[in-house]
C-alpha cells in the first residue's frame, strides 16, 4: 500500500482508531530499537546520561511536578 493510500485511510478511522494505530505503531517502533543505528555523537550523549543516572548525578522530579511547572509557567 502507497502512503498516499494509507493516509487514506487513516484519516477514515475515529480518533479512538487512530489513537490505538498510533500506539501500535510506537510498539513495532519499541521492537526494533535495537536496529536504530546510532552515530558516534548519540551513542557518546547516551553514555554520558546513562554514568550520570547511574551515579545519582541528575535532580529527577515526578511527572506531576514537570507537568504542573509547564502549566504554570505557560499560562
Amino acid at each position: 500500500m502507497k502512503p498516499d493510500q494509507i493516509r487514506n485511510e487513516i484519516n477514515r478511522l475515529n480518533v479512538e482508531e487512530k489513537l490505538q494505530l498510533v500506539s501500535d505503531i510506537w510498539d513495532a517502533i519499541a521492537c526494533d530499537n535495537a536496529l536504530l543505528p546510532l552515530n558516534d555523537a548519540q551513542k557518546h550523549e547516551l553514555d554520558q546520561r546513562y554514568a550520570a543516572f547511574k551515579g545519582e548525578a541528575l535532580h529527577l522530579e515526578d511527572c506531576q511536578s514537570v507537568h504542573e511547572e509547564l502549566r504554570n509557567r505557560y499560562k
